[in-house]
């Protein structure tokens, strides 16, 4: 590894670790109702929210209260998106001439779930299909939304691991409110003022159309670019206001704004690490699970920046009498990011739920690639999504606990709950929902003929994993591509919106089921044979129990990708 990419990555995650702690209780403090420096700014607009919206803050709900209001808050947000898109040609900034591709009743179908799942699978070029107004009301106003959403379902699970006796799991709309006006809102603010300092567009001007050297006309895409870009990261959404996503200089022009771009997926999911260990009055619980994702998010940099390097030189140049070469696979990497730069945006954005990438993996390594592919078939862990990579560790966690409890002989405990049978069913269908969903779908789509048209570029096991890719991605609420695979057809539209909708709800709903099934339980105090749940063993056997987990799941399928691409081609 070369020294400045070396450098890149240590400063990233002593960045990360030094935000942690200070990060996780403002926001333990925020849903907790403390006193907080922007209450005299919020706390005015969140009292007219209420009496607007007939809000009572100091109800509580049950766990099947709060999934309902999810469930109905992501629908309405999907069929309030899905009529803009429909209805974007008469409405205000919509440019014929340049927006040309046609928003099909399925294309805006799955455009309108996915980005009300955070998922923001793009099937389409954003600056030849969305007007600004779509952009930015219905697209942007979907990341703060859909984003704020996770934020309180994570907030939700974690009451219910720390309460004792109780039925309640607390309010999803002050949740709402709260993530939006205390968190979302002003870190989006100085993101974006951030952003337009480095360059990045911020305006509702018309498209350029400037006059090449050879004479020919060419159409600069302009608009709000940077309150979609930073509200993307910081919300774990993904996606991108240009096709080419981070590539494009206009929403990533320097090497520094992809370092903060990437501080601003990374920082809320691994706050909230410090925040569910404040919140269960166990600060060694959050660190654990935080030292669980850097070390696993340090394995997939090593590995894919290793492959990278290693991968087939694009030629060399004589230059007075040396041989100049061009350091490792750079096919599809931006020059301005190399190869460094380009590992850490895979890395981050594989691992989270924000699909921005600012390089096509489509060209990366077969192993480089698989190791993208195994980030997102983890479950959305390492870091995660807003909200939902919390509750995805400690559901990982659980099973962890649960297998040790096995081969010890007593009955599984954590954070001082029992986990007998009804924890272990929510647990169980939580685990089982990713193979279930994304590898019959892969099937289908590699058994039948309108699958097997998406790929118009690469057929084999490159082809496969393609298909793989695509559909972890979406059931990983994730949103990236291999960028090799025609997604834009009724079959795909479908389908990849089937597995947006199960990744972000059938989750979900196990998730807080569980937590609600801890909240009505009496902690009991730990004893001689109850497992350390914040020891380094325990971390060790919670990152083997993940790589097992994936590993008998998903083998068959690697095996026929990425791996086998590895043995026919060599690279």
């Amino acid at each position: 590894m070369d020294f400045y990419s070396g450098l890149q990555y240590v400063l990233f995650v002593a960045v990360v670790t030094a935000v942690v702690e200070p990060l996780g209780g403002y926001m333990d403090r925020v849903f907790s109702r403390q006193r907080t420096v922007l209450d005299c700014l919020c706390l005015p607009v969140e009292r007219l929210v209420y009496r607007i919206t007939a809000v009572d803050p100091d109800v509580e709900m049950t766990g099947r209260e709060y999934a309902t209001c999810f469930l109905l808050f992501g629908l309405a947000g999907t069929v309030l998106l899905y009529a803009i898109l429909r209805a974007q040609q008469f409405l205000p900034w919509f440019f014929p001439q340049y927006h040309t591709t046609p928003l099909t009743p399925d294309l805006a179908l799955n455009t309108a779930i996915s980005f009300s799942t955070t998922t923001t699978w793009q099937a389409y070029a954003g600056e030849s299909t969305m007007s600004y107004f779509s952009q930015m009301v219905g697209l942007c106003a979907q990341n703060f939304l859909a984003g704020a959403a996770g934020l309180a379902l994570g907030i939700a699970f974690i009451r219910g691991l720390s309460r004792q006796l109780s039925s309640t799991l607390g309010n999803f709309w002050v949740d709402l409110t709260r993530a939006l006006l205390w968190i979302l809102l002003p870190g989006a603010l100085l993101g974006a003022l951030l952003l337009v300092w480095q360059g990045v567009p911020m305006n509702l001007r018309p498209y350029s159309v400037a006059t090449t050297v050879e004479g020919t006309q060419q159409v600069i895409p302009q608009g709000p670019v940077a309150a979609l870009e930073i509200i993307k990261n910081l919300g774990t959404n993904g996606g991108g206001f240009f096709n080419a996503n981070g590539a494009h200089p206009y929403e990533n022009p320097t090497p520094l704004t992809n370092f903060l771009e990437m501080l601003a997926i990374v920082l809320l999911p691994a706050a909230l690490t410090n925040t569910f260990g404040r919140m269960v009055s166990e600060r060694r619980q959050g660190w654990l699970l935080y030292y669980v994702m850097v070390v696993l998010f340090g394995c997939g940099l090593f590995s894919v920046y290793h492959f990278e390097q290693r991968g087939p030189q694009l030629g060399r140049v004589n230059f007075q009498n040396s041989i100049v070469r061009s350091g490792g696979n750079m096919e599809g990497k931006e020059v301005r990011f190399g190869i460094g730069g380009s590992t850490l945006t895979a890395v981050v954005t594989s691992n989270t739920a924000t699909g921005s990438y600012n390089s096509v993996h489509d060209s990366y390594t077969s192993l480089g690639g698989m190791v993208l592919l195994v980030n997102m078939l983890l479950g959305e862990l390492v870091f995660g999504g807003l909200g939902t990579g919390l509750y995805s560790m400690v559901m990982a966690a659980a099973i962890a606990v649960f297998l040790a409890g096995l081969m010890v002989g007593r009955t599984p405990e954590y954070l001082g709950k029992k986990i007998g049978p009804a924890e272990n069913k929510m647990i169980l269908l939580y685990a089982l929902a990713a193979p279930l969903v994304v590898l019959p779908l892969t099937a289908i789509a590699v058994g039948t003929r309108v699958g097997l048209s998406g790929l118009t570029v690469n057929i084999g096991p490159h082809g496969f994993t393609g298909i793989l890719f695509a559909y972890t991605s979406c059931f990983a609420n994730n949103g990236q591509s291999f960028a090799s695979l025609n997604a834009n057809t009724l079959f795909y539209n479908l389908t990849t919106a089937l597995a947006m909708m199960v990744g972000r709800f059938g989750l979900a709903i196990p998730a807080l089921a569980l937590a609600d099934l801890f909240g009505r339980q009496r902690s009991t105090p730990s004893s001689s044979g109850t497992l350390p749940t914040h020891s380094s063993s325990f971390g060790v056997l919670l990152t083997t129990c993940l790589i097992t987990m994936v590993a008998l799941s998903y083998l068959p399928a690697l095996v026929l990708g990425p791996l086998l691409e590895r043995l026919l081609f060599g690279r």
